[in-house]
């Protein structure tokens, strides 16, 4: 098995195991991140899936979405039982007396007919809001959770309305339960946009700028900025972010969506008391989307800002490791699993690893560092798709094998000059 190290970049010491590596009580802006996971020459007999990701070192890449599998301190601890990475718990805010939910909530998309009863589950739509329990109860099970589990990562979810001084008092209690990180709520698609949260922020670069710099002041835990795909150009709000403190970005969340319309009853689904709204669609059939998003902002990030340590932690339709290896190649350190877990239980992780391996033994990968983002290389405008295929049609016409002329037949040389024009 190969020894991994951990290089010093931003002067924190390293933890043991999967364990925080810095120090609430002497970190200060804006060293809140700085490790880097260097596998070493020697090849592991079996691949090697943690990771490091701005400091918080994780057993593997998998790591609960922020929603219904991360909403209590009961499913939040059978995901560390099962073996995830790490967990996102649902979002959580000031005053959780305005959240109210509706039941039924969620409406889905079958491979086959409208309607269809029948066929596999590619499209799920949710108009569920945030954590509708006290903070208080929120913020005493992530205590817990630390307590009994003091070296896997924990990261709270947060969304507030349009108030510095309640951002600075949401963040100062999260941070007092011990937790690992936080992640920024920019992005979701449906509720309280009149409060300006979730979305309404994320698709506003300017508000944007603002919130990022109020949190980034406040927080001295890494931060991670969660996008919307509802917006023409994800590389804007997530460049807003870097640059304005945050140490990772999380896409995508929910795409606005209307699941359909009930044929019999001419009412749309979910349907509540007769009516809906739109809401955000997740499952597989969003997950070329989200890998088109998730490219764009590697790209970008790559570009712009070089060698810094930011991360990228993807979202997106997985359900099993070859759909996290294709995030991973296009520069993802983490995946997270939300509507997956709902769909198939907290032991889907499981597989996920399972298939992660055999994707990495196939290629002779020993770390998930040996093929992050490989395949951005691949991704181009169309124009220069047009200039290399005209470019590799001239070479071929000129390499094309066989004789151009009678006069080149030699005696010597004429069974393989006949071969050389035989085309099966």
């Amino acid at each position: 098995m190969a020894s991994l190290s951990l290089n010093q970049i931003r002067g924190k010491n390293s933890a043991p195991d999967f364990a925080r590596t810095r120090s609430r009580t002497t970190w200060a802006r804006p060293s809140r991140v700085g490790f880097k996971l260097f596998a070493s020459s020697e090849s592991p007999a079996e691949p090697d899936l943690s990771v490091t990701v701005n400091g918080l070192r994780m057993p593997n890449p998998f790591v609960i979405g922020s929603g219904p599998p991360g909403t209590n301190y009961t499913v939040m601890k059978r995901a560390f039982d099962e073996g995830w990475g790490a967990v996102i718990a649902k979002t959580v805010s000031l005053d959780a007396a305005k959240v109210i939910n509706v039941t039924p909530r969620y409406a889905r998309l079958r491979a086959g007919a409208n309607g269809s009863a029948k066929g596999q589950i590619i499209g799920w739509e949710n108009i569920e809001l945030i954590s509708d329990r006290p903070l208080e109860t929120m913020l005493k099970e992530f205590k817990q959770l630390k307590e009994e589990y003091p070296d896997r990562i924990l990261i709270a979810s947060i969304m507030e309305e349009y108030d510095k001084a309640a951002w600075e008092e949401l963040i100062d209690r999260v941070e007092q339960t011990g937790i690992d990180a936080i992640e920024i709520n920019f992005s979701c698609p449906h509720g309280m946009p009149e409060r300006k949260m979730g979305a309404a922020v994320g698709q506003d670069c300017v508000l944007l700028e603002e919130v990022c710099g109020w949190i980034n002041a406040k927080a001295t835990v890494p931060v991670w900025a969660k996008m919307t795909p509802n917006i023409t150009d994800i590389t804007q709000p997530a460049r807003v972010a870097l640059t304005s403190g945050c140490e990772g970005i999380s896409a995508i969340n929910t795409i606005m969506s209307v699941m359909g319309i009930n044929l019999d009853t001419l009412r749309p689904e979910p349907c509540v008391e007769g009516y809906s709204t739109p809401g955000g669609y997740s499952s597989k059939a969003v997950h070329p989307i989200a890998l088109a998003k998730v490219m764009n902002i590697a790209k970008m990030i790559k570009s712009e800002f070089g060698d810094k340590d930011f991360s990228l932690s993807a979202i997106g339709g997985v359900e099993e490791g070859g759909d996290a290896a294709e995030f991973i190649l296009l520069g993802a350190d983490t995946v997270q699993v939300c509507t997956g877990v709902m769909m198939h239980g907290y032991g889907l992780v499981k597989k996920l690893c399972a298939d992660l391996k055999d994707f990495m033994k196939a290629h002779n990968f020993s770390s998930i560092e040996d093929f992050r983002g490989t395949s951005l290389q691949y991704f181009t405008t169309h124009t220069e798709l047009v200039q290399r295929q005209q470019e590799a049609i001239q070479q071929r016409k000129a390499t094309r094998k066989g004789l151009k002329s009678d006069k080149d037949w030699t005696g010597d040389g004429f069974v393989k000059e006949s071969e050389s024009m035989v085309s099966n």
